[in-house]
This record gives C-alpha cells, structure tokens and sequence, in this order.
C-alpha cells in the first residue's frame, strides 16, 4: 500500500509595510529570513502552525531593526506600548493584547491569552499581570527602548515599518497567524491598533486561510483588511489577487497604503504590498 505524500508545510513572514531607511534594509531582510528559518523549523518537526507562527514573531520582536518588542516607536510620553495577537485556524482560538509595556514578547502574552479562553482581547495592566503569572519574560519599560527610537523620538520622525508577523500552514493542514507591533510612533498612551484587532490585522481560518497584515492600523480596522481579503479568496480569487484587490480598496476607500501576507488552505501563499517597502520571506508552500 502506498503511504499518501505529506500535506505541503507552508510559512510566510512579513517586517512591516512602509518606509525603511536603506542603512538598515539588509539587516530587516536578514530579520525576516531568519524569523522564516526558525517557524520553518518548528514545522519540518512536526510542530503546529501556532507554534511556527509564534517561533517567527518572537525572532522579530527580539530584533531591535524592527518595530515590535525590542525597538518598538514611543508614544508622544516616550514609552513602548505593544499590541499584538495570535489565532488557530483549526479552532478559531485566539487572543491578543493592547498597550502592554514591559512585555519583551507580546506575541506570548496574546498566546496565553488565548490558551487560557476566557478572553480575546486583554490591554494595559491586566495583560501584563498575566504575563506575570505565565511566566513570560517581563523587563523593565526602558529596557525595550533603543537608542535609535529614542533619536526618532527625538526628531519626531515616524520610525519604521509598522508591524510584524507570520502566517503558517502544518502537515495537519491546520493554518494559523500571529502579529506584532509597538504600533504609531508619537501615538497617545492607550492607542490599540489593528494588530489586536480579529478580523482586521490577523485572522486564520482553517477553511479560508490565514492572514497578517500591516500598515496603519486606523484604516485597516475600519476596512476589516484581513476578512476583507479572505471574502475574495471565498469568490475563488488566488491568494495574489484576493490580496492586490483588497490592498487596493484599502488604498481607494480609505488613501492608505499597506501589505500583508497570506496563506490559503492549500498552503499557497502571497506576500503584496502597496506601500514603498515590506521586507518578507517565506518556506515551502505551493
């Protein structure tokens, strides 16, 4: 009897659509291919599409040339306030976390928000008193804040792309997505943009697909940018193109340029954007 070949393992990573600097372009490339290497990793084992998704967030959020965890934008007080989010695409589990500081790797904190069940989006000190009680690492606020950010501060200059995630699709094909950010640079304390946001910075759906997106986050709430493009893979468009169309209704309805990357359940993926840059990688897939 012939052994069925595996199902495709897929993972594609984004660094955040917007400007960069081109002194610290190679190094957000080399971000993302190794942020993609280590959620390959955890999937070539056998590992979920949660844990892949994950495993690439933590490796951005850890790299201070991207604006999640270390390195995050400051708010107009010169604080790092992160929001972020994760969802399981076999269970329609997720969770996410708004203006939490202190937090080294908030994509945790929204995966123990979501491991827990009670809630899906928990903000400000509460999250952080969770992350406490799961153990997850917890540093002092300054201890996020670079000297770069602090210069862009400073200056008043908007910082780099606006987020960070992953899309992944297992050997189960069981699809999942996870998202990060320090949000806008200069923002007021308290702001939660569309990386906490289901449906609008992050959403997996095992029949649909899973999307991460990026750009500012006011408009990609209020066109619900991730259902938006998942709608269009419903009318049998290819992952390209249900995200070019969705990307491009973002730009006329709302005049905001932004990216995103998508996995559909066959392990097709796409990475598009619209604004200047958005640094991407991805492993396998069709």
């Amino acid at each position: 009897m012939s052994r069925s070949a595996p199902e495709p393992c897929a993972i594609a990573v984004h660094g955040g659509a917007g400007y960069e600097p081109p002194d610290i372009a190679d190094a957000r490339r080399t971000g993302v291919e190794r942020a993609a290497d280590a959620g390959w990793a955890v999937l070539r084992a056998g590992g979920s599409a949660l844990d892949a998704a994950i495993a690439a967030v933590v490796v951005l959020e850890d790299d201070p040339h991207f604006n999640a965890g270390l390195g995050s934008v400051l708010t107009e007080e010169g604080v790092v306030e992160c929001d972020a989010s994760v969802m399981d695409g076999a269970t329609l589990a997720a969770g996410a976390v708004g203006a939490v500081t202190g937090v080294a790797n908030p994509v945790r904190l929204a995966e123990a928000v979501l491991r827990e069940g009670r809630e899906v989006l928990l903000v400000g000190a509460a999250a952080e008193a969770l992350a406490r009680r799961h153990a997850l690492r917890v540093v002092p606020p300054e201890a996020l804040v670079t000297p770069a950010a602090r210069q862009r501060w400073r200056e008043r200059w908007g910082g780099l792309g606006e987020t960070v995630g992953a899309v992944a699709r297992d050997r189960r094909g069981h699809l999942a997505a996870a998202t990060s950010t320090g949000g806008v640079s200069g923002k007021r304390r308290g702001r939660v943009g569309d990386s906490a946001v289901i449906g609008a910075g992050t959403y997996a759906d095992d029949r649909r697909g899973a999307i991460s997106a990026t750009g500012p986050g006011e408009a990609i709430i209020r066109l619900g940018l991730a259902q938006a493009t998942l709608a269009r893979c419903d009318g049998g468009a290819a992952p390209p193109l249900a995200a070019r169309e969705a990307l491009e209704m973002l730009r006329c309805r709302l005049g905001a340029l932004a990216g995103l990357v998508l996995v559909d359940p066959a392990g097709a993926i796409a990475a598009v954007h619209t604004s200047p840059t958005m640094p991407s990688a991805q492993r396998g897939g069709r």
